[in-house]
């Protein structure tokens, strides 16, 4: 005896008592709406080449042709020829490649994807960063300042005004 199954449901009689569970079914109007222009290639791309971005990474990762081609087994040499685009790497070796270097394998080959972060660019922006704030701290803490100076000349000059104005009734 078969289990029916209706375009629109999932059944969830199994015709063989100890069988693995089958997955559970999802529908048609469950999935995300997507519209044609929504796939990866609708999503900014790097344009550099397939090298440039071997290049960014392997620089990125703080490594030098010769660290990445030992940790890949293959000549520094062959590293260089992937980054001058003389060559390109197979396969097997972009997936090593890509797992040394932080990237995904669609980054390298494409450009489509998250770029990596170069951490002293990032490490220089955040000190720049907080430069900026403790600068924009002193810039508020300067203006207070100079609101209380002037709230104290005026009220010096009102004193003042004030004395000259009895000394000037009373003689």
């Amino acid at each position: 005896m078969k289990a029916s199954r209706s375009a629109r449901s999932c059944s969830t009689t199994d015709p063989v008592p100890h069988a693995a569970p089958k997955p559970a079914c999802v529908q048609p109007e469950e999935l995300p709406a997507m519209s044609e222009a929504e796939t990866m290639w609708s999503e900014t791309r790097d344009l550099d080449s397939i090298g440039g971005r071997i290049r960014r990474a392997r620089e990125a990762a703080n490594l030098s042709g010769a660290q990445l081609a030992r940790r890949l087994g293959i000549k520094t040499a062959t590293v260089n020829a992937w980054e001058s685009g003389r060559s390109e790497p197979r396969a097997n070796r972009l997936t090593m490649l890509a797992g040394f270097l932080a990237v995904s394998p669609t980054w390298l080959l494409y450009g489509v994807g998250e770029a990596p972060t170069d951490e002293r660019m990032t490490t220089e922006l955040s000190m720049i960063s907080a430069s900026l704030k403790n600068l924009r701290d002193t810039h508020e803490r300067t203006g207070e300042a100079l609101d209380r100076l002037e709230e104290q000349i005026e009220r010096l000059a009102r004193a003042a005004r004030s004395q000259a104005e009895e000394a000037a009734g009373s003689s």
